[in-house]
């Protein structure tokens, strides 16, 4: 795989955590129980060091890594902003988008893996794959548990 590839996908990655960083920012502010506000914190941060760890890679390439989100990441944190405006911050409905947001994430990792990353970025991609996809499964599990004790 050439350099260009490789820098390609390293970028992608670069938007999902950044749109991941700031999404989870912005559930933040939007929820309104304690443990989800430090849970969303702590993932935002996570992000932000996935974030990094990306941007040394890619000027390990030679290459400026990019420095927007995707233009999905921006309207997927405007909605949840509605949403949690227009909700009253009902706080399942917002797990609902976050992990709405996180199977985005996971699938961009996914089509990562599946190229043939050179051995100096693979497994930095697979460590940051599978705490994505566990941080996915905690978010559906919190969902599914306000859904049953709201009687739904």
């Amino acid at each position: 795989m050439d350099n260009d590839s490789i820098v390609g996908i390293l970028n992608e990655l670069v938007e999902t955590c950044r749109d991941g960083q700031e999404g989870f920012k912005e559930a933040s502010d939007n929820v309104t129980t304690q443990d989800l506000k430090n849970f969303f914190l702590e993932m935002s941060r996570e992000r932000a060091q996935f974030l990094g760890e990306l941007q040394n890679q890619v000027r390990g390439y030679g290459s400026d890594p990019d420095n927007t989100g995707s233009t999905a990441g921006a309207l997927h944190r405007a909605w949840m902003s509605i949403k949690g405006t227009l909700t009253g911050q009902d706080d399942k409905a917002i797990l609902a988008e976050v992990e709405r947001g996180e199977d985005s994430a996971v699938k961009a990792y996914e089509h990562a893996l599946k190229e043939r990353l050179p051995i100096s970025c693979r497994p930095m991609v697979e460590r940051q794959y599978l705490a994505i996809k566990t941080a996915h499964d905690h978010i559906k599990l919190m969902r599914d548990s306000r859904s049953v004790k709201a009687g739904r």
